[in-house]
């Protein structure tokens, strides 16, 4: 369901934490093991299923952001859920790959890179554009 419920967020905050996210990856890739991915799988789960209000990490650059007037646009909060729900369920599986020992856990890792890399560089959130489209062509039934 669409939700416009939430507080709106900045966008140059999740910009951001999208490059958190980029240089997070970019070292796991680089020195070869993932041992930082739990932290974006738990900011995924909370961003993503209990709303950016409620992390702890959101809520400091929200606030060093805004005090520094660097916040950008206001943006719904919905697709950017729908966004780290898919951070948590990447991180989570890259990380669970790793631990089993497998090598393919750098594959949702790069993906997490390029679709990271899209949105604070370009400010393009390929996980918001599917959501928009979802919900144009099944939108939610009132009643």
């Amino acid at each position: 369901m669409l939700r416009f419920d939430l507080p709106q967020v900045w966008s140059n905050v999740i910009r951001w934490e999208a490059f958190l996210t980029f240089v997070i990856c970019c070292v796991s890739l680089l020195v070869g093991f993932a041992w930082l991915l739990p932290l974006l799988t738990v900011q995924g789960f909370v961003r993503g299923f209990i709303g950016h209000q409620h992390c702890p990490l959101h809520r400091v650059w929200r606030k060093l952001f805004e005090a520094r007037q660097w916040g950008g646009k206001k943006e719904d909060a919905g697709a950017k859920m729908f966004a780290n729900k898919l951070l948590f369920l990447a991180s989570g599986i890259s990380f669970t790959l790793f631990m089993l020992g497998s090598p393919l856990w750098i594959v949702p890792c790069i993906a997490l890179v390029i679709f990271s890399f899209m949105e604070w560089a370009f400010s393009y959130c390929a996980a918001c554009s599917a959501y928009g489209v979802w919900y144009r062509k099944f939108p939610p039934k009132m009643g």
